[in-house]
């Protein structure tokens, strides 16, 4: 492997540079605000909270340098709570986040000797914090006892003025008011009631409230009376059937309770009559819209949902039903362009496209969330196929739809479940086509999906998978194997490759690109892959040590590439190991430097000192293109170039590695398997390469012994 440059920035003594404490601060304090902005609402702006928080960070370090810190820390605590109700997920936030990241800052290094400080610290501005808060929370309490008391004072100083005014408020209601004796009959009665009973209030004085009911419910309101005056009951509410003047009924919701006298017995009922047909008709429509999208008018998810439960009851077991989940692939750029005003009536249009396509067919159409739409469709011998309904469908929605003079076409991404066993329920056939959905939207536009058992009990095993590797991680199932790189010349070792290894128990283990993928997946890659580093970074010098002193190589994903921290994180560990640059090849995947990122954290390492190498080199336009225009040492051709390689001869290949190498990069080849394409390779310039024909992943005492051996 080639020699790599050394690290520019270091202290007089050769030494690399620490980090800046200042820089490491904000970093951390600027990953707090944007954690906590998250979880909580707090009235600052993001500048501000940050700045906020800088403060109580530079705040807290102080204290947890001095002697003791536990006062100024509770101090720190205080301030928090000041900054607003964080409640309990902000306090669990916060300490996470400081939890972890003082320890990663420069002046609590080395962190054996500054932990058990901090963790004083971090208890001392939580019980800071939670005195504050407890404060804060009793004067809430005595302001509103004080308000409560005031409020009663009120209630008696205003009780004559109140009673003045019922006449007029149960004039001016628009509910019935019937005020009522012992023995039932109405004493008092407002206009509204008798509005809906087409009587004057006059005629109603003296009349019976039991000769106003109809019969069938008179029991019941007797029954809910004798319960208020023995006192078993505060208040009654019945819907009830009082009889108009003309004889007709009208249905009426009754809400009666006592009126205590002076000795505290009842001395009167009041009664109050809603008219019940605009009630009724009221929660008819709260009932549609709990069961429909308010802007599309269609069902939504809830109704969808057991709709398709019926209609899996009664499904024809000839023809079955096909479920569809579709999502408009363009809205978010229609949001994002035009506004969101433009995307709704984007959704409307779909909407009524959907409904278009299949409005001859025993079919519902629902709107899920954001732009996502639901279909089942109740087959018959005459339903089209599901390619000609999704063609029909993705044709209708492709037409221009014009919004604000801007001419939009809508595609979606359909996943679809045709036909399914009669076995699974609703639930599993939404999570089916849900399924279908996201492998049609991989990495495509305005595609379908049909669900495939077999295809989703394999997605779901990797999912399950990879949901468990963070748990394996922390077991210690995850571990680091070597493979030597070799020289094509003498096949003497010219460095090791670092590759990651699961150990299941009573599994196949899990070789290294699959946990790179499991780890992305679930958000692993990156406290995973500084640990592969500092793990064979700490084994190289321990060889080293020994007198075996070899480069080493280690594979970066492309989401690594990116990674805002990810020179940081090499500068921590090379740090924490003493592994000096010249000492490291790290390759990033040439499809990662589209992002300007990627490409700009490769630069950097280049500059540092570390060897940089674009990996799954295929000598494509992009790989070509790369190789000259960034500064890399090296380029590591896929191992799928050397199979084609070895079937077609590697005309294209040959012409085009005189290039590579014209470049100033040497090659090293991935995936030679036997001594031919070792010598095919080697005649082409190769340097180096890694292969089963050389070696495969080994513990690294086993590669120990192969550095022995040369």
């Amino acid at each position: 492997m080639p020699d790599m440059p050394e690290l520019t920035n270091r202290e007089p003594d050769g030494t690399p540079e620490r980090p800046d404490p200042d820089r490491a601060r904000a970093a951390l304090a600027r990953k707090w605000a944007y954690l906590l902005s998250g979880v909580v609402v707090l009235p600052l702006t993001s500048h501000d909270l940050g700045q906020e928080l800088r403060g109580l960070l530079d705040a807290l370090c102080a204290a947890l340098l001095a002697e003791p810190p536990t006062r100024a820390a509770e101090e720190v605590g205080e301030r928090l709570a000041a900054l607003g109700y964080l409640g309990e997920a902000g306090l669990r936030c916060t300490t996470e986040v400081l939890g972890k990241g003082l320890l990663a800052l420069p002046e609590f290094q080395p962190v054996e000797r500054f932990a058990a400080r901090v963790l004083v610290g971090m208890g001392a501005l939580t019980t800071g914090y939670l005195a504050a808060d407890r404060r804060a929370l009793l004067a809430q309490q005595e302001h509103m006892h004080l308000t409560l008391l005031k409020a009663v004072r009120d209630a008696k100083w205003h009780l004559k003025e109140s009673e003045a005014r019922f006449a007029e408020v149960s004039t001016l209601s628009a509910n019935g008011i019937m005020i009522v004796g012992l023995d039932g009959r109405l004493i008092q009665a407002n206009a509204a009631i008798g509005e809906i009973l087409d009587y004057s209030p006059a005629e109603l004085t003296g009349t019976s409230l039991y000769d106003l009911v109809h019969p069938d419910s008179a029991a019941s309101l007797r029954e809910g009376v004798l319960a208020l005056l023995d006192g078993k009951r505060d208040r009654i509410r019945q819907s009830q059937s009082l009889l108009r003047k003309d004889g007709e009924v009208a249905r009426i919701s009754l809400t009666a309770s006592v009126l205590p006298g002076a000795d505290n017995r009842p001395s009167h009922l009041v009664a109050v009559v809603e008219d019940g047909t605009e009630l009724m008709l009221l929660q008819g429509e709260l009932r549609r819209q709990a069961l429909h999208d308010v802007l599309t008018g269609l069902p939504n998810r809830q109704f969808f949902g057991t709709h398709l439960e019926s209609v899996l009851r009664r499904v024809d077991p000839a023809y079955g039903i096909t479920l569809f989940q579709l999502d408009i692939d363009a809205f978010g750029l229609v949001c994002h362009s035009l506004g969101r005003r433009a995307g709704e009536r984007l959704l409307v249009h779909v909407a009524q496209q959907l409904r278009a396509v299949l409005a001859d067919e025993t079919a519902m159409v629902a709107r899920f969330d954001g732009d996502e739409f639901g279909v089942v469709l109740e087959n018959s011998a005459t339903t089209p196929a599901v390619e000609t309904i999704v063609a029909a469908i993705n044709r209708e929605l492709a037409g221009p739809f014009y919004v604000d003079g801007v001419g939009l076409s809508a595609v979606a991404s359909v996943g679809v479940v045709h036909r399914p066993s009669g076995d699974l329920d609703p639930a599993e056939l939404l999570r089916a086509a849900d399924a279908a959905l996201r492998r049609a939207k991989n990495g495509r536009r305005g595609q379908w999906e049909l669900f495939h058992p077999d295809q989703d009990a394999r997605d779901r095993r990797a999912a399950a998978l990879a949901v468990g590797m963070p748990g394996a991680f922390e077991q210690g199932e995850i571990s680091v194997r070597y493979r030597p790189v070799v020289h094509l010349a003498d096949g003497t070792v010219a460095g090791v490759e670092a590759l990651l290894r699961w150990d299941r128990p009573d599994a196949d283990p899990v070789p290294h690109d699959a946990c790179l993928d499991l780890a992305e997946r679930t958000g692993l890659t990156l406290p995973l892959g500084e640990w592969l580093l500092r793990v064979a970074g700490g084994q190289v010098q321990w060889w080293r040590q020994r007198g075996f002193d070899v480069p080493l190589a280690v594979g970066i994903t492309a989401y690594q590439a990116a990674d805002a921290d990810l020179v940081s994180r090499v500068v921590r560990v090379l740090g924490d190991t003493g592994l000096l640059p010249n000492q490291v090849v790290l390759g990033v995947p040439v499809r990662a430097l589209a992002v300007p990122e990627a490409a700009e954290n490769l630069t950097v390492l280049h500059d540092m000192g570390i060897g940089t190498a674009l990996d799954d080199f295929d000598f494509g336009p992009d790989a070509m293109a790369a190789v000259e225009d960034l500064p890399v040492c090296c380029v590591r051709v896929a191992s799928r170039v050397v199979r084609r390689q070895a079937t077609t001869g590697g005309a294209v290949v040959g012409a085009l590695l005189p290039i590579v190498l014209g470049a100033g990069a040497t090659v090293i080849v991935d995936g030679v398997a036997t001594d031919t394409e070792a010598a095919w390779w080697r005649a082409a310039g190769a340097s180096t390469a890694t292969g089963e024909h050389f070696g495969s992943a080994c513990p690294p005492g086993d590669i120990l012994a192969r550095f022995a051996s040369d």
